[in-house]
């Protein structure tokens, strides 16, 4: 079984946060409700093929915007679901 680049993740004990998780390199759990980013890779220069700050920070906010992207295309499609 293949398991998607990005799921929504939800836990009682944080009740008003959703998490995207990024399955693929380098790994990620990002909190939606306060935008905080968990790394589960440590060597995120080597891991996004550079060690310039200013393409690290491009690539990083690039990776966070896809997350976004996903979550909005998730609710859009659970709205139409329920229509």
């Amino acid at each position: 079984m293949e398991i998607p680049k990005f799921l929504v993740g939800d836990n009682t004990e944080c009740q008003d946060a959703v998490f995207i998780i990024h399955t693929e390199s380098p790994r990620f759990i990002l909190n939606l409700d306060n935008d905080d980013v968990k790394w589960l890779d440590d060597d995120l220069p080597e891991l996004l093929g550079t060690d310039n700050d200013a393409e690290l920070t491009t690539a990083i906010s690039n990776l966070l915007a896809e997350a976004d992207e996903f979550y909005q295309r998730e609710i859009d499609r659970y709205e139409e679901l329920e229509d």
